[in-house]
Parts: C-alpha cells; structure tokens; sequence
C-alpha cells in the first residue's frame, strides 16, 4: 500500500461548512474534550523538555562533586540524546499496534524512574546509565503527543492547538536553566532536585492522562519487527557515538573511525534488509515513496542542527565571550523563544482558517536562513539588542517551521503509517542535531585554537605564560589575564563562522521545503481516517 495524496475526507479547498458541522457528527472529539485531553499529554512534554535544559546549569557541580572527568560530563549530555533518537522510531511503531494512551503512561513511568535513579547516583557511571533510561522515556514522550494530537485532531484543526505546545517548550526552554541555577545555589536543596523535580509533575500527567485521554484502540494483529528495532538501535547508537567521540577521544581518521563506521554501516544494512522483509517494519521503507515525508525528513534533519546548533552554542558565546552567568545567558535568550511561541501560535491559527500551510513552512525555512546568516556576523563585541533582534528572527522561523513539517507528513500518509510517519521526522530532526552539534563543535573547537595561536604574538606575556601547552577553555579560570581575554576574544569571534555553516545547512531544508507539494488539509481525525480506511479494506 503506496501512501494516498488523494482520499477520502481530504478537501480540494478550504470549505467553512466543514468546520461548521457538530464534531460529533464527524466521529471526532469536541474543543473541550481536546483541551481536556491535552492537558495530560502537555504536562508529560513540559516534564520532557524541563528535565533536559534544567540540568544544564547544573553539570559544573555534578561532575566536580562526583568526581567525573570532561569526557564523562559530555557523556551525561549525550546519553539521554542517543536514547531519545535511537528509541523514537521504535515508539512511534509501536503506537500503530497498541494503545496510544498506555504508551504515553509507560514512557512517562519510565522517565520518571529514570530520574529519581538518576538523583540517587553516587558516581558518574551510574548517572549515565540512568540518564540512558531517561532517553528512553523521553524518546517516547517526544512521538507519542504528536501521535496522539494526530489521533484526536484533524490536520485542518491542528493548528490552532500547535500555539499550546509551543508554548509549553518555551517555559520549559527558559525555565529549565533558571530553576536549575536556583536549585544548585539552594544549599537544602542542591542538584539532586534537577532530577527529582520533574517526578511529582509526571505524576500528575499519569493521573490527568488516565482521566481525560480517551482513545479508542484499533483491534488488529500484531507483528513486532524485535530484529528490526534491534539493528535500528545498534547501527543508530554506533554512528552517534562515533559522531560523539571523534576529534576529542581520538581523531576522526583513526582506526576507531573505521570500526565505528563498519559496524553502524553493516547494523544498518541489515535493518534495511530486515524492513524490507518484515510484516510490520519498524519503519515502513514505503513512507520514503511519497515526495512530501522524503523532502520533510530532509528539512528536518537541517532544522535539527538549527535547533540544537543554537542553543547549545548560543550559550557558550554567551557565558564565556560575553561573561554572562548561565541564568542571565538563559534569560538573553527569550528573544528567540518568543519569536517561536508567536510564530508557531499565529501560523497555527491562520493554517487552521484558511487550510494552506506551504506558505508558513516556505516563510519560516527563509527567516531560518536569514537569522543564521544574521548571526554569522556576531564577534565578541556584538551589540546585545541587535544579537537579540537576530535570535527574534530566528525564532520566528523555527516556529513557523518545525510543527508544521509534521504536520504536512500526517496529512499525506495513510492512517496506519500515523505513527511511523511522525516518528521518523522527530527522529531525523534528532539525529541530524547530534550530528550537527558535534561537527559544528569540532569547526569550534578548530576555530577557536587557530585564533589563540594567531593571537598570541600579539599579547605581551601570553607566549610566555602558555609555555608549551595547550591554551582553551580547561585554562580559562587558571590562566592569567591577557590569556583569559584572549579565550574569550577568540570564542567570540569564532562562534560567527558556527553560525554561517548552520545558514548554508538552513539553505538545504529551504530547498526541500520549496519542493513538497501542498496538498489541501484532511478534516478528518486519524482516528477517523483509520476507521474508514479499515472499512475500505473489508
């Protein structure tokens, strides 16, 4: 079965008699129940996105009071992401087989096991191996509210709806690092509580999910692909690790390259190989037939290293060029945000009264572009209300952009493939920020050496000071003064040339963007999607 472009329930144009007609009419849930249902499924994805960034500020500490090293407080980062992106696809198949509603509950008690675990560690290796299951939790909650909206809400009505989850990541977003400052520097509390403090929300989610998400579970049998999952874990984990690893553990053409590279390879050849035979694919290789889900995988895995590529290196430039504390820098960034919540709340509002959404992923890929090409320009000496100006844009065009991709794949696959179709772009989007942020590291970390050694000769003493070691970041509270400046001279002006890379990355997801095919907005649920194409079937 190829994915429909065509089918019943999906509008040749915008029609007011559509949105007029009862919900109950059309099988599918009213205003009220929907906002009684998101409320569950948002608390989940504010505990998600919470967890993640409340940490940040918190790692110096954790790290110096267990004792770890600089590879292993990479390591606490990285696992929950390599978890996240690994398990997505295998959530997200998983929702096509059994109750949406129930896999939402289990990812939730997985994170919220995960980190009480993880606020009990008493060394670095046990903190890694439970911000692993952590990730996994968090892989399922990333897919599983964007299924589960899929479900309850027609692709035409989605968009008014997109405005709360945007919302709900830029509290988070902003909040994350200000409670983690907080609770670090509270001497009763400490960074224990950067994990537990997610666990009575959970909670509440669990109770409120069971309450107001009612969906119904499509009887069918089930096949699940273990071998599938199994390659598409292990051949996804050793490219990441690989991503991770190299240029700091060891070089990026070294023999550990070559293993990495052979065994990710030789993992996923045999997953393809075993999708391709398998009666319920992890990841139906057919979804790659259809223009719209190809090119949006495409543009996600660019809009990911717009993602993560920004925050992660907006933040060093501002703490250690600029000087500003994690909680400030967390603050300077709300520019950005709130470009994301108008962006996302207003696209959403407008895609849902005039049924067109090309023209909103068009705009925003283009503002993604023009906010990195802008951001290319920063030094050490930027202006902090123009550097605000252009984190405002970008914002605006990740919030028109990232949604709406999802949205466009939901509305062209079949009902069935809801799921994996979802899943997959989170997942691309994922990968491609692991990816990009550590590339765009390793272009950092090159940038920022070259520019030290050229500076140098120019500093009087510096030469001396450094005698034959290595000057960076290790050095910056030890070093002496004219080397501290020069630290910081050369982050600041080296992050420009992160952000230019990220603008000709940007350029490819505008491309594919410009490519997809608009194809009208379906008014059906995908609950009644399934339901008919079931009844097609027989």
């Amino acid at each position: 079965m190829s994915s429909t472009i065509q089918r019943p329930g999906t509008v040749a144009a915008p029609e007011p008699a559509a949105d007029t007609a009862p919900a109950e009419q059309q099988g599918q849930m009213t205003h009220r129940e929907i906002l009684s249902a998101l409320s569950g499924m948002l608390l989940a994805m504010f505990v998600a996105f919470l967890s993640s960034t409340v940490v940040s500020n918190a790692l110096p500490t954790i790290i110096t009071e267990l004792r770890g090293s600089q590879s292993q407080y990479t390591w606490v980062v990285t696992a929950t992401l390599l978890a996240s992106t690994a398990s997505t696809p295998i959530w997200g198949k998983l929702a096509d087989l059994f109750s949406k509603k129930l896999l939402i509950q289990l990812s939730i008690v997985i994170f919220v096991v995960g980190s009480m675990l993880a606020g009990l560690s008493q060394s670095v290796e046990t903190l890694i191996a439970w911000r692993v299951l952590q990730g996994l939790g968090l892989g399922g909650l990333q897919a599983l509210v964007q299924i589960a909206m899929a479900a309850m809400i027609s692709p035409r009505e989605r968009g008014r709806y997109a405005g709360l989850l945007g919302g709900v990541m830029a509290v988070a977003t902003v909040g994350g690092p200000l409670l983690g400052g907080l609770l670090v520097d509270t001497s009763w509390l400490g960074w224990r509580w950067c994990f537990y403090v997610g666990v009575p929300f959970g909670l509440v989610a669990l109770v409120l999910l069971q309450r107001t998400l009612h969906l119904p579970v499509t009887k069918r049998t089930v096949h699940i692909d273990y071998l599938g999952a199994a390659f598409l874990a292990a051949g996804v984990s050793a490219l990441l690790i690989w991503v991770t690893l190299a240029g700091n553990s060891f070089a990026w053409a070294s023999t550990e390259t070559a293993l990495f590279l052979a065994g990710g390879g030789a993992a996923v050849i045999a997953f393809v190989v075993t999708e391709l035979k398998a009666t319920e694919p992890i990841v139906p290789l057919r979804l790659f037939r259809d223009r719209t889900t190809t090119l949006a995988i495409i543009a996600s895995i660019a809009i990911g290293v717009a993602m993560f590529g920004s925050s992660v290196f907006l933040g060093q430039y501002l703490q250690i060029s600029r000087g500003y504390s994690p909680t400030v820098a967390g603050l300077l960034t709300i520019p950005m945000v709130a470009g994301l919540l108008l962006s996302s709340t207003v696209s959403g509002i407008l895609i849902t009264r005039t049924g067109r959404w090309k023209r909103f992923l068009v705009a925003g890929s283009v503002l993604v572009v023009v906010g990195f090409a802008l951001l290319g320009s920063v030094d050490h000496e930027t202006d902090m209300v123009l550097l605000s100006s252009f984190l405002f844009v970008l914002g605006v065009g990740i919030g028109m952009t990232m949604q709406n991709l999802v949205l466009a794949v939901q509305n062209t696959v079949a009902a069935t493939d809801l799921g994996a179709a979802s899943s997959a772009v989170a997942f691309f989007r994922s990968l491609g920020g692991t990816v990009g942020v550590s590339v765009l590291g390793a272009v950092l970390s090159t940038r920022v050496g070259d520019l030290i050694r050229g500076g140098l000769a120019d500093v009087p003493g510096a030469a001396a000071a450094a005698g034959s070691g290595e000057i960076g970041l290790a050095n910056l509270a030890d070093a002496p003064p004219a080397i501290q400046t020069l630290i910081r001279v050369s982050y600041g002006d080296a992050t420009g040339r992160i952000f230019v890379i990220s603008a000709v990355i940007a350029v490819v997801a505008m491309g594919a963007i410009v490519l997809i095919r608009e194809i009208a907005l379906s008014t059906q649920s995908g609950e009644a999607r399934l339901r008919e194409e079931s009844a097609e079937r027989v």
